[in-house]
């Protein structure tokens, strides 16, 4: 099962059991053996219990549980962890993106406030490359492309527009607002709300 140690499936919680990170079943071990962490044996909504790594190795592989097998037996991999001497929950700037961008705006061209499909728009430089302008959050805005080629290499006053609202990097965002379910782990659905 040497696949399932390399796959992000291990959700981490902090010790307020909010959650911080997505984890590889094989850092996951690690922390439990070194009692960094403890795994949660969840059997449905309602039974939620830490397990320290002693208990874990010892307990029964169901039949929904990923495994990994070494020489003497199975040992079911954790879907949830919890880091026990940790208690903050780390911050995270969407990244500078076109897509960043997009969320930012809400998929609005911030020249008319026309609500843009994903072809409809492109990310425009309020000050100009060409004139000195930077790619940052506080030079790109989302507008529609017709809005954009008529603008040109020129400042937004300068092509007769305004925009709706000065462009600004993202507030922050908690990490647990950021982390995705990819793989549908239903345990996690306790925890990612």
């Amino acid at each position: 099962m040497k696949d399932v140690l390399n796959k992000s499936i291990v959700l981490v919680l902090n010790r307020n059991w909010q959650a911080i990170n997505v984890r590889t079943p094989q850092d996951a071990f690690c922390q439990m053996a070194t009692n960094a962490a403890t795994g949660l044996d969840i059997a449905g909504d309602e039974i939620i219990r830490p397990v320290t790594w002693d208990e874990w190795i010892e307990l029964p592989v169901r039949e929904e549980d990923f495994f990994v097998r070494t020489g003497h037996r199975e040992i079911r991999v954790p879907t949830v962890i919890v880091a026990v001497n940790y208690a903050r929950v780390p911050m995270k700037r969407p990244k500078f993106t076109t897509r960043g961008i997009r969320e930012r705006d809400g998929n609005r061209c911030q020249y008319t406030g026309r609500l843009l499909r994903a072809d409809e728009g492109s990310v425009d430089h309020v000050l100009p490359k060409s004139r000195g302008g930077r790619d940052s959050w506080d030079n790109c805005v989302l507008a529609c492309k017709k809005v954009n080629n008529r603008k040109a290499n020129r400042l937004p006053h300068e092509a007769g527009l305004q925009l709706l609202r000065a462009p600004r990097a993202p507030k922050p965002l908690p990490v647990s607002a950021l982390i995705c379910n990819a793989h549908g782990i239903l345990e996690w659905e306790l925890f990612l709300k």
